[in-house]
């Protein structure tokens, strides 16, 4: 479900809360503190935005609106960070090029990054059917399979899905593998996070024991939460625009019985798509998402309530964090970061 449905419901559903923004790149670089905490450097490059105290270690304890100087965030008061895999092309020759994020919808002039959501059930309902308690400090969580490169495997994480998009407004249905086409305005991935919680555990040894989707397995469906995860939080949704658009005339790869390919990869070697994955690490001030989520009709940074200070797209295009990690990124490689190459199975 993209932006503008969202708005739309959102008109019909008046005791409902959501909030859209974006987020700015904030660094580009081998780092992942949640997967890999205090590797340097992590297994594959990642895409960063939110508050700037970001590192390699992220301690649960850490006081993440204290340590950060700014945000790349549009709400001032949003210190989290959130995360991605970063994306390449491969061409023909077995090369490969880094994809660059944009801007989405509303936020074109901004440097990359993120469209996060917050939502409510409501959004999905014809009302609201339950309170929505907002995370704490030092709630972490990740979404994804790393090691899918099948369907089979990449089902249980349905809520991670690619669009290609003809036009900003027309676009493909979604699905959860990477198009198989060239895509005329880019690729849209979508990624939401389960929205129930354990109520005691702030992350777990797997990132994602300590939530889960609703019984039926899905957020809109309204169904309750199991009761071994009781407490329902907000639905954390990433939206990532990738400007393929740069690729989409360039001679593509083929494979061995000369029948074109899908030449976008991973940074950690998956051509497939079934390994989209996501990392969140809560870091919001004092009580700022809770009062968003207890605001009526709160949507694109504006609402009845919940007054919070904003950032114009130039304050987060300025916040930036310079990379500890120095390797090329950018280039022609022959390999991406880390030794890996595409891998189809």
């Amino acid at each position: 479900m993209q932006w503008y449905t969202l708005f739309t419901l959102i008109l019909a559903v008046p005791s409902s809360a959501i909030v859209r923004f974006h987020c700015s790149q904030l660094v580009t670089q081998r780092l992942d503190p949640l997967v890999n905490p205090g590797l340097i450097p992590s297994s594959h490059v990642h895409q960063i935005v939110g508050g700037n105290s970001f590192n390699a270690t992220m301690d649960p304890k850490k006081d993440m609106p204290g340590h950060s100087t700014c945000t790349t965030c549009q709400f001032g008061d949003d210190f989290s960070n959130y995360w991605t895999a970063t994306l390449y092309f491969r061409a023909q020759n077995g090369s490969y090029k880094r994809v660059h994020t944009i801007g989405n919808n509303q936020f074109e002039t901004a440097n990359g990054g993120l469209t996060i959501y917050y939502m409510q059930d409501a959004i999905y309902t014809s009302n609201q059917s339950s309170k929505v308690t907002a995370f704490k400090p030092g709630f972490r969580m990740f979404i994804g399979d790393i090691s899918a490169r099948s369907l089979e495997q990449a089902e249980r994480f349905r809520q991670l899905t690619y669009v290609c998009m003809d036009t900003w407004t027309q676009r493909a249905p979604e699905s959860i593998h990477f198009p198989n086409r060239p895509c005329p305005d880019g690729i849209t991935i979508s990624q939401r996070f389960p929205t129930c919680w354990d109520g005691v555990n702030l992350d777990s040894p797997d990132h994602m024991s300590h939530m889960a989707y609703p019984e039926t397995g899905t957020f809109e469906s309204g169904g309750p939460c199991p009761a071994t995860h009781p407490v329902r939080t907000p639905q954390v949704f990433f939206e990532v625009v990738w400007d393929t658009k740069p690729f989409n005339n360039l001679t593509w790869p083929v494979d061995e019985n000369n029948q074109t390919v899908n030449p976008f990869v991973w940074s950690f070697g998956d051509a497939t798509g079934y390994a989209n994955h996501a990392d969140y690490v809560f870091g919001w001030k004092g009580d700022a998402l809770q009062k968003i989520m207890d605001t009526d009709s709160y949507f694109n940074s504006t609402g009845s309530g919940a007054r919070l200070p904003l950032q114009t797209i130039e304050q987060m295009n300025n916040c930036t964090q310079a990379p500890i990690v120095t390797e090329d990124i950018d280039g022609w490689l022959t390999s991406l970061s880390g030794g890996y190459q595409s891998q189809y199975s």
